[in-house]
């Protein structure tokens, strides 16, 4: 499989192209938690609510039980501290309630921000990619001779722009049939560096490519 082109310049295009992805997610990423922090952050007041409702039983609780044993009086104070410990409870209740409200949605809009960008630029990004790939590997696999230039040459006359194509002859089509090997070479040099593939041999590696 044919990841990266040949040709220096459009190596490093693709490089910088995937590296600048890379950031764009890491980006993206960190927005996506800096949201669902933020989201987590309005359930603060109820969290400190609850710990303050646990603290007030737990401590009136333990007094309860330290009272609990007093010889004559049995379980006439600590009833009192029991009693009150159950409002701490409820206490604990109600600041449980709006932390597990916003704790179960905070993913959600995290995920969404986060997603959003990186999918609808990493659609485009993985397209190209991958178009490049499917093509360099199969020009990849026919590139094995010096032979097989006549079929690259015929596809530059299919795919290049009129421009380039005139600017290499004034009749390509006409100069391949004659079997112009040099109109042929740099129709096959184009396509080959559309591709991002360098020449198959130093027959057809003339200087032509340098301008590509």
């Amino acid at each position: 499989m044919k990841i990266y082109a040949d040709l220096p310049s459009r190596r490093i295009g693709q490089i910088v192209a995937d590296l600048l992805m890379l950031g764009w997610i890491l980006l993206w990423a960190r927005v996506g938690k800096a949201v669902h922090d933020t989201t987590l952050s309005l359930g603060e007041p109820g969290r400190r609510l609850e710990s303050a409702g646990r603290g007030f039983r737990d401590k009136l609780t333990t007094a309860g039980d330290n009272v609990d044993d007093l010889p004559l009086l049995d379980d006439k104070v600590a009833k009192p501290f029991r009693d009150a410990a159950g409002a701490g409870s409820s206490i604990e209740d109600a600041g449980r309630d709006p932390v597990s409200a916003v704790d179960t949605p905070a993913t959600t809009p995290g995920w969404v921000t986060a997603l959003t960008p990186i999918l609808i630029v990493g659609a485009f990004w993985l397209a190209a990619r991958w178009r490049f790939v499917r093509r360099a590997t199969a020009a990849q696999s026919l590139v094995d001779s010096v032979d097989d230039t006549d079929l690259f040459a015929l596809r530059a006359m299919a795919n290049q722009p009129l421009q380039r194509l005139a600017r290499i002859s004034d009749d390509p089509t006409g100069a391949r049939r004659r079997g112009d090997s040099r109109v042929i070479r740099e129709l096959a040099l184009l396509e080959l560096a559309d591709c991002g593939l360098r020449p198959p041999g130093p027959e057809i590696a003339g200087p032509e490519i340098a301008g590509l």
